[in-house]
């Protein structure tokens, strides 16, 4: 791939505040990949595709979006200035796989489990593990850099996700450890995690995800990812 065809940031957003996030009983009734938005998470989202615009300044834009409907209302209510053309829904950009309906007992006696295990290597009963998640973002990742080969390439890509999935993104990008992935939280809802271009054309983050285990010092290599 010719690096000046790089595109100059790689913008990643979490869906907004989802019916899931306010009450986990909904998975009983409701498929994941139907639960929608809250009117919070419209606004969090308006209020982000706002500040995206402004960072955007006029420059070409496409955008690749999760299949589930609250990715896909957070892209529609960022209201990005990017043709339909340009927007590609990608299975691969999916939430991690917990279950079919779920039983938010049972789940969140899997949780508890997972927090003892490991968050990248324990696989929920029925559902993907994070290494699964890390192997489709890899393969969607080679995909992507394809699309970075001619000159009419975007100058910029918006990925609209889910908070785990942006980890593992960044995880799978900056070549980052385990131990320091399960370190870090996952965004806040609508939330963007910039990946600016410097003049190296390599790529940095705009700031560090939050860590919440600080007895993981990052690597030099780790490290170097942040601006």
């Amino acid at each position: 791939m010719s690096l000046e065809h790089r595109p100059n940031r790689i913008i990643l957003v979490r869906h907004g505040e989802s019916e899931g996030n306010l009450d986990d009983t909904v998975y009983e009734r409701v498929p994941d990949h139907r639960i929608s938005l809250t009117p919070k998470g419209f606004e969090q989202a308006r209020d982000t595709g706002a500040a995206i615009r402004e960072v955007l300044d006029g420059e070409s834009v496409e955008a690749y979006v999760s299949p589930y409907v609250r990715t896909r209302q957070t892209l529609e209510a960022l209201a990005l200035p990017v043709a339909e053309r340009d927007v590609r829904v990608e299975p691969r950009l999916r939430e991690q796989d917990w279950a079919n309906f779920q039983d938010p007992v049972d789940i969140a006696e899997q949780k508890a489990e997972r927090d003892r295990y490991g968050h990248f290597y324990y696989r929920f009963s029925n559902g993907e593990s994070g290494s699964d998640v890390y192997d489709r973002v890899s393969t969607f990742l080679e995909s992507m850099h394809r699309n970075f080969e001619t000159p009419a390439a975007p100058r910029n890509v918006v990925i609209v996700t889910h908070g785990l999935t942006m980890r593992l993104f960044c995880m799978r990008w900056f070549h980052w450890s385990v131990d320091y992935f399960e370190s870090l939280d996952n965004p806040e809802n609508a939330q963007p995690v910039v990946l600016l271009r410097q003049k190296d054309f390599r790529f940095k983050l705009e700031a560090p995800f939050t860590q919440w285990n600080t007895d993981v010092a990052p690597t030099e290599r780790e490290r170097s990812s942040w601006i």
